[in-house]
Formats: structure tokens, sequence, C-alpha cells
């Protein structure tokens, strides 16, 4: 008989995927579903799109990380996976695009996050389908007593995942299964073979989002537009990182810190340079210069370091105009 085999969040974690599958020994006709969150938090997520997307008989209903991606919303989770995924980021997230945010078969629905009780799958809103931040404070106030299942009153049984339930999945009445068992925390990796209702788990082999969050944060800080943050914002940054970070990341932010300090060091030398450079030119001349503005302050008498430092409010500003002026200065280090 075939099978539709439900899995909880994944989340990266494809060793325990594999595992998981081998376990259910997965046949070639079984329907695989996932619930969504392929991505973000775990070791592998390339690995375990690509399990998804290359497999027949294989549907990824939309989480809430997928959504993340695609409408470009970052924290800290998508800014690893996109460089996990490096060149092929672009072309997943399109993928990406196509993922349905609800299943339904005969036998079973499954929705990553929620549903409002009553409403057809094709009427709910993608918000609280998937989890949403505005989804998930729709359903507060929907259910301020408790949770949308505890009003799920059809006969056809109802799969998700999006909050993790422990180490064990979440059966209630034999019509609703919470299937986030934590997988990318250490816990669990749950998944529901229907129509039989059973089912099936296996260990994570780590806390994979505490080891990920710590090997790819140096790489990650290294994406950051470290020359458009302002002055304020590259000091906040710094500090917030700093507190929490290794020897090498906490050496780096060292080193990107004084470098923004011998940027700023250099407020006195523009001036004095764009006061040379001003008396030595002619008008016609200074209207042609690439710091054109800041050379007819200084011949103006207007240039002065506190008026300066307010212009270039950020590292690149700061750059360009040295550049302008002829000035080497370093760039971000790498």
């Amino acid at each position: 008989m075939r099978r539709t085999v439900i899995i909880g969040d994944i989340h990266g974690c494809f060793d325990e995927l594999l595992e998981l599958l081998e376990k259910i020994d997965l046949r070639p006709d079984d329907l695989l579903v996932s619930v969504g969150d392929l991505v973000d938090r775990g070791p592998a997520p390339d690995e375990v799109v690509r399990l998804f997307r290359e497999r027949p008989n294989s549907v990824a209903v939309m989480g809430n990380h997928e959504r993340k991606h695609v409408r470009g919303i970052f924290s800290y989770a998508q800014e690893i996976t996109r460089l996990q995924l490096g060149d092929r980021y672009a072309e997943t997230v399109d993928w990406m695009r196509t993922l349905p945010y609800h299943f339904e078969n005969d036998h079973v629905r499954v929705v990553h996050a929620a549903m409002v009780p009553g409403i057809p799958l094709d009427e709910q809103k993608e918000e609280i389908l998937c989890g949403s931040t505005s989804g998930e404070r729709e359903l507060t106030a929907l259910f301020p007593d408790g949770y949308w299942h505890d009003h799920y009153d059809d006969d056809k049984p109802v799969v998700f995942g999006h909050h993790v339930t422990g180490r064990e999945p979440m059966i209630r009445d034999g019509r609703i299964f919470g299937l986030d068992t934590g997988a990318c925390h250490g816990w669990n990796l749950t998944a529901l073979c229907v129509p039989e209702f059973t089912i099936h788990s296996v260990e994570a082999h780590a806390d994979h989002w505490s080891i990920v969050k710590r090997q790819w944060q140096l790489p990650v800080l290294k994406t950051k537009p470290w020359r458009d943050f302002t002055w304020p914002e590259l000091a906040e940054t710094i500090a917030s990182f700093s507190r929490a970070s290794n020897t090498a990341t906490r050496s780096w932010l060292e080193t990107v810190e004084n470098w923004a300090t011998d940027l700023q060091a250099l407020f006195p030398d523009l001036v004095t340079e764009a006061h040379r450079v001003a008396d030595e030119l002619s008008t016609d001349e200074l209207r042609h210069h690439p710091a054109a503005r800041f050379l007819f302050q200084a011949r103006n008498g207007r240039l002065v370091q506190a008026s300066l430092a307010r212009q270039c409010s950020t590292p690149r500003r700061t750059i360009d105009l040295a550049g302008a002026l002829g000035l080497a200065v370093p760039d971000v280090p790498s």
C-alpha cells in the first residue's frame, strides 16, 4: 500500500533525515511530505532541499523559514543559510517561491503552523498557515485562551509543525499531530506514516543550532555592510557581537574597531587637505573636482572638523572623500 510519510521540521538536519527515512523504510511509491522549515539552523540545508526537489513523489509545504527567504527577511539564521547555499542560494529561493501553503489528500491535512478551524484550506490566510509573525498575532487574537487546535473538530486529521512540542510529538484524539520535536536543537526528528498513523523518530546527533551559530558567526559578520553603517551603528554592532563571540571573532571585531577609529582620526587631516587643495585650484577646477562640495566649504571657511564629521557619517563616505583628496586609507578588514 502506498503511504504518505509526513516529516516534522527538518531545519537542515540531513543526516537525521536519512536515518529516519531508512528507519521508516521509505519506498519509491511512498509520498514524502514535509511540514515545512527544511532550512535554517542546521548544518546541511542544501542537501535537505535537494532531496525534496530531486526525489519523485515528494512535497514540501511552505514554512515560515522558507517564507523569510522568499520575502528577503533576514535574521541570523537566514544569513547563515545564504552562506551555506552559496551560488545555489538564488536558485533555491526561486524554488521556495513555488511551495504550496498546505497539502491535503484523502487521509490527512498538512499545514506548517496552524489553520483556523471551520475554514477550507484554500480560504485560509497564508500568514496563519505558515506561522509568520503577523499570522501568530492573529491566531492569538482569535484564540486568546488556548490554541487553534483546541477548536479543531473535523474528522480528517491535521498535521503541523512550527511549535516545538518537546522530544515527543503532540498527539490528540488521533486527529491532531504536532511533529516538530526539535531536531535542530538536539532532540528528535519525527515522522507520521499514513494511513496507519504510526509515529517514527530518530535522535538528533547534536544541538545543531548551537554549533552552527558559533561556526558561522565570523563568516556572517564579514558580510555585514561595515562601510555603510553609521559610526554609532558600527560601534553598536561590534559591541553586541563581542559579548557572545569566540576568540577568532573577537579578534576580528577588534581589527574592525581599530579600522573605524583610524578612519575617524583622519578627520583633522581631511580638513587640512581640503583647505590646501581649495587654495590651490581655480573656481572652475573646484567645480569639476570629485570633492567639490567640501572644497567650496573649505574656501568659504565653513569646513571644520565637526561639520565634516556630520557629512562623513559612514566609513564609505570618509574613504570616498579621502580618495578624492588623494589620501590612501585602508579598507575594511577581510
